[in-house]
């Protein structure tokens, strides 16, 4: 990598970009909702109770249906994982926080299909939209 004038500018569009991101409306809202769910009581209670039942569970889990018990710890993890998800404070904040992901991943592919449409973008997302492509199915042929 040769360093020069445009590495250093490249750098500080990256920076503003950044700042830019830290300081919308989105990511207040993000951090708004994160301290709401990591300081309400309720869910604390919740997730200290999903993270016991979930313990319980995982101990007797390698013994599984030889459990006498396992159905009913195994049910007692699937409900308290539940409560957890449908709790508001829990659901806004990953509402908030999946906004800002689609914002990220947007930045991403905008960045990569700037050099080159042919540049994979993975965004760890099952819902982003992918480009289209072969599956490695083509052998270089293009259509």
């Amino acid at each position: 990598m040769i360093i020069n004038e445009e590495l250093f500018e490249l750098e500080d569009q990256c920076h503003q970009l950044v700042q830019t991101i830290v300081t919308s409306e989105m990511m207040e809202q993000y951090l708004k909702t994160k301290k709401e769910m990591e300081t309400s009581i309720n869910v604390n209670q919740l997730k200290n109770d999903f993270i016991a039942s979930r313990q319980a569970f995982e101990e007797i889990s390698p013994y599984g249906k030889y459990v006498p018990e396992f159905r009913e710890k195994q049910r007692t993890v699937r409900q308290a994982k539940r409560q957890l998800d449908l709790n508001e404070e829990v659901a806004a904040f990953r509402i908030s926080e999946t906004e800002l992901q689609k914002i990220l991943d947007s930045i991403g592919k905008q960045l990569a299909h700037t050099i080159s449409t042919e540049i994979k973008i993975s965004a760890g997302s099952p819902f982003f939209e992918k480009s289209e492509g072969c599956g490695g199915n083509c052998h270089g042929h293009r259509k």
